[in-house]
């Protein structure tokens, strides 16, 4: 009779075993309670070994400037040489502000291109200018307006020491229409977040390994158009 009554009981663990198990099998494909969403990392694309090296640490510059995260910046605004697209002659800085590029264009029908980033409400100034002069490691003096509107930056009412973060970053060239300063400048930036976005306060900014190769090959006096 114990034989019975234990094979009972034994049947009962074994079924009360196997509720428990699915119980929690339910439990794990239920969306309620405290479960969360896993969200994915994005995917970052693999940078080829020319690229890296174009976006390397320069540590030969007044101020070492460090290798750039090139892998978190789209490649269609990585620096490039393509077919001169823009109808502009050779020698000229054109700026795509539609497409966020900026190209210089050479000889044979070719144009270096760059991904740039441009002001919060687009940028307000079009048209024919040229490039009146160009500095290495600039000084940046905020215009007294934007002082007006962001009264932090009083401390450089007379100008930012140059270096990694200054403003204008590692190279700035700066845009003339006739005899009159535009204010608008195409300067560096080490913020590779920036790259493709509006963000800045209006100027155009490259990333600093982009500023210093465009600084090389524009010429003080070279014309600039802004579509």
């Amino acid at each position: 009779m114990s034989s019975v009554i234990d094979a009972t009981l034994s049947r009962r663990a074994v079924l009360a075993g196997f509720a428990s198990l699915g119980a929690l099998a339910l439990a794990g494909c239920s969306t309620t309670g405290t479960q969360r969403p896993v969200i994915a990392e994005p995917i970052r694309p693999v940078v080829p070994p020319d690229v890296l090296a174009m976006y390397a640490a320069r540590p030969e510059e007044d101020y070492p400037v460090p290798a750039a995260d090139i892998s978190q910046v789209d490649p269609k605004f990585w620096r490039q040489e393509v077919e001169n697209t823009t109808g502009q002659p050779a020698g000229r800085v054109v700026v795509d502000t539609g497409n966020y590029v900026l190209y210089f264009t050479m000889p044979e029908g070719r144009a270096m291109r760059y991904g740039v980033g441009l002001g919060r409400a687009g940028f307000e100034w079009s048209g024919e200018g040229h490039i009146a002069y160009k500095r290495k490691w600039p000084v940046w003096t905020p215009p007294s307006e934007m002082i007006e509107r962001q009264p932090e930056l009083e401390m450089y009412r007379h100008g930012q020491p140059p270096g990694l973060l200054n403003a204008l970053g590692a190279r700035a060239l700066y845009i003339h229409q006739g005899n009159r300063d535009t204010l608008y400048r195409i300067h560096g930036t080490m913020d590779v977040a920036t790259i493709g976005k509006a963000v800045s306060s209006g100027c155009v900014r490259l990333l600093f390994h982009d500023v210093i190769d465009l600084y090389e090959r524009v010429p003080s006096g070279a014309p600039i158009v802004v579509l």
